[in-house]
């Protein structure tokens, strides 16, 4: 389908719509940008996160997308010339100069965006939580496969920078599981003991008193495919976090950056739980909140624990059948430093997004195993806002005998939005 040039929002259809615009990498002829160029970019959502990565070296910027003018005034003023401002994200997946497009709205728009991007030929680079929903994740795969596009989520921790608290890269970590030091079965206790600090004041609030939608804010289009609530300026920007449309309180904004590696770790990229359950308050239907503990299980009886109590200073990081092993590579493993030396490295990955969309090559952190990460997140926003136990089928990603948790893997979004 052609995009009209000049519609109106309710003349469009979806997002998800079929473009018909080719891809610079696969083009031949004028226009055609050779590898050994300068990739080109656009940054949809520019607020906080979004204006961190207008600057970003390897590729350069050529348009910048919000439907807050006040955040796009200000993008513009830090792009400089030669940047494009536009307010619907539509046009700009017109553009076929544009090679990359940087995601980084709230995450109930990441699944349509991405699909909508790679229906256009176009890669992407998606901020966490890659999705929202599980049904989303799939959708993404379908799209990326189906396109031959290049995906990559915006968290790095399974291939390089220091693990938070933890004291150490993910490598050693890798190293010490993939050679058996611990054994098998293994737990593994994300909590503030072990260096994650889950951001429980991203909470929303239960009770609000409707305000008027700032002149420089288009409010239907930020609410987009998420259901109608009447507006309150702590539903948007920033705050927004508190709330299950838009993301899930500290298990969306940060559970993606520290599940991830865990799932490397634990060599789980094509796999899931097979069994979930939160120890939590019950869920208000619209505010995310806080809980206790979060037990995600495999089918192999691999654990891991989302604790989000304090707890002690001498809880394991990962705990097995032969050692232990805490923050700061400190272990009852004999001689860890020594045999740590002496076991090979874990594969290389390709962490390079720039030469992975130049080559082709599919990136360390992508839409499949991204969005079995993303997937840990969604499970775990499930069993919460639930408040039982549930069983999952990691394979076909369905929930066993549990229809209002499968209604909930694919959830309704608002005309004229679907995937």
């Amino acid at each position: 389908m052609t995009v009209n040039k000049q519609p109106t929002r309710r003349h469009f259809l979806a997002a998800a719509v079929a473009f018909t615009i080719v891809p610079r990498h696969v083009l031949g002829g004028p226009g055609y940008t050779p590898p050994s160029d300068l990739l080109t970019k656009a940054v949809i959502g520019v607020g906080g996160m979004g204006r961190g990565h207008i600057r970003y070296p390897g590729a350069r910027l050529l348009a910048v997308c919000d439907v807050d003018r006040n955040h796009l005034d200000l993008a513009l003023k830090m792009a400089g010339d030669g940047v494009q401002g536009y307010k619907d994200f539509r046009q700009v997946l017109e553009r076929p100069d544009i090679d990359i497009i940087h995601i980084a709205t709230p995450p109930h728009w990441h699944a349509l965006m991405s699909i909508a991007a790679a229906n256009a030929g176009k890669d992407v680079w998606c901020e966490k939580p890659m999705t929202r929903t599980i049904g989303e994740g799939r959708k993404v795969v379908d799209a990326v496969r189906k396109n031959g596009t290049i995906f990559r989520i915006n968290t790095w921790f399974r291939f390089n920078s220091q693990f938070y608290g933890f004291g150490t890269t993910v490598a050693p970590l890798k190293k010490i599981v993939a050679n058996g030091l611990l054994g098998w079965p293994l737990k593994v206790t994300v909590s503030q003991a072990t260096g994650f600090e889950w951001k429980f004041y991203w909470k929303g609030l239960t009770s609000v008193i409707p305000e008027w939608v700032p002149e420089e804010l288009d409010y239907d289009m930020w609410l987009g495919p998420a259901p109608y609530k009447p507006y309150h300026h702590h539903r948007v920007h920033v705050t927004f976090r508190g709330y299950w449309d838009y993301d899930g309180g500290g298990l969306g904004d940060m559970g993606q950056h520290y599940l991830d590696p865990v799932q490397y770790i634990l060599d789980k990229d094509d796999t899931g739980p097979v069994e979930i359950e939160a120890d939590a308050p019950q869920s208000h239907p619209d505010a995310a909140g806080t809980w206790r503990k979060i037990y995600l299980k495999y089918a192999d009886g691999c654990e891991i624990v989302i604790d989000g109590q304090e707890g002690g200073q001498n809880v394991p990081f990962i705990e097995g059948p032969l050692g232990k092993l805490y923050p700061g590579l400190r272990s009852d493993i004999p001689d860890l430093e020594k045999k740590l030396a002496e076991l090979p490295d874990p594969e290389p990955q390709n962490t390079d997004f720039f030469d992975c969309v130049k080559r082709r090559k599919k990136f360390a952190l992508n839409e499949v195993n991204g969005h079995r990460s993303a997937t840990l997140v969604n499970l775990a926003k499930l069993a919460v806002r639930l408040g039982r136990k549930l069983y999952f089928d990691p394979n076909n990603q369905v929930f066993i005998n549990d229809e209002q948790a499968n209604r909930m893997i694919y959830q309704p979004m608002r005309a004229p939005w679907h995937v």
